[in-house]
């Protein structure tokens, strides 16, 4: 939850900025090459980064740099559906907003948002559904902890479900493989909601 709070709010104001304000600017060129390295980075990679910019700096794991690490996976991702929902706006109700004296922002804020609001949530739910497999990045910065941590404790190692399911998988004991298999279930469903969510958001968005 908290690499979505962090991620999202970053990968659409990049996003909005690529498409409304910088669409043939230098800077926008170089923002969405390094998005593409982003977006096909292997997650360990950017555990590592992480790893080296946080976790040794502090001296220890905590849940912190685990939701930095998975906010840097949602921001690419938010960014790219962002920016091309926000292009897919036809400029005719740009100009229509502004023939009435509307200022840019908040023709950006009540129009350009409102027309692509299922493509950005679509984006939202598909980032969503991207990190929550991951297990790379988590061992490099959150490592994992058997009790359950709250919101004020994020400065210490967490509790992750990707890390529980693998190492439930390599128990000896059968009771606790099937734990695994329950955990593993339980992402898989997730996702599968996730992805039904945002196929139909992105099916409504046609039809309308």
């Amino acid at each position: 939850m908290l690499a979505i709070l962090i991620g999202t709010p970053v990968g659409i104001l990049a996003g909005t900025y690529m498409a409304e304000y910088g669409r043939y600017s230098r800077l926008t060129h170089v923002v969405r090459f390094i998005n593409d390295i982003l977006l096909s980075a292997p997650s360990i990679v950017v555990g590592l980064f992480i790893y080296e910019v946080m976790v040794a700096p502090m001296g220890h794991f905590s849940g912190s740099a685990g939701a930095v690490a998975l906010a840097v996976l949602v921001i690419p991702v938010v960014v790219r559906t962002t920016e091309d929902m926000l292009s897919l706006v036809p400029k005719e109700l740009r100009e229509a907003a502004s023939a009435l004296g509307m200022p840019r922002a908040f023709i950006i804020r009540r129009v350009c948002y409102r027309a692509a609001r299922a493509g950005i949530i679509t984006g939202i739910l598909l980032a969503v559904a991207r990190i929550s497999g991951e297990t790379a990045p988590l061992l490099f910065t959150a490592l994992n902890h058997q009790f359950f941590a709250d919101f004020p404790y994020l400065n210490a190692p967490m509790a992750t479900l990707p890390v529980v399911i693998f190492q439930f998988a390599l128990s000896p004991y059968p009771d606790w493989q099937k734990l695994a298999w329950t955990g593993a279930l339980i992402i898989t469903m997730a996702v599968l909601a996730l992805s039904i969510t945002a196929r139909a958001l992105a099916s409504s968005r046609k039809t309308s």
